[in-house]
């Protein structure tokens, strides 16, 4: 299963600190993390086996939108930070527009996305 992690900078040591929570689950379940640039090179800093993208800003949003788009991404972990402006605002709404678009779930926030990994359980 491919899931998508994405995080603005404010929220990049929050994702870390999820993902190593439920890091024997990730690798039981063998999910395969893709993600943005910078966010994947925190999560490998980590440990964690990532396949990165570009950026946010120059890409990476988009990227992953596409393989949503393409039906390889099943499920996008992608911590936001409401309070800050993000020069990529548009790739990351079209992102969460393909998401609803594809049916996919799409967790902004630790909370959300603690239901959605642990929705993994059940597979």
């Amino acid at each position: 299963m491919e899931v998508a992690i994405i995080a603005h900078d404010g929220k990049k040591a929050e994702m870390v600190s999820f993902l190593m929570k439920y890091y024997e689950l990730l690798n039981k379940k063998n999910i395969q993390l893709i993600s943005t640039g910078t966010t994947g090179v925190h999560a490998e800093k980590a440990g964690l086996k990532v396949t990165k993208f570009q950026s946010g800003p120059i890409g990476g949003d988009a990227e992953i939108a596409a393989r949503v788009v393409q039906g390889h991404v099943k499920m996008v972990l992608f911590f936001r930070d409401p309070l800050g402006k993000h020069p990529h605002e548009p790739d990351v709404a079209m992102l969460m527009r393909l998401c609803d678009v594809h049916n996919v779930p799409l967790a902004t926030n630790p909370a959300t996305a603690d239901l959605l990994i642990n929705s993994i359980n059940e597979l």
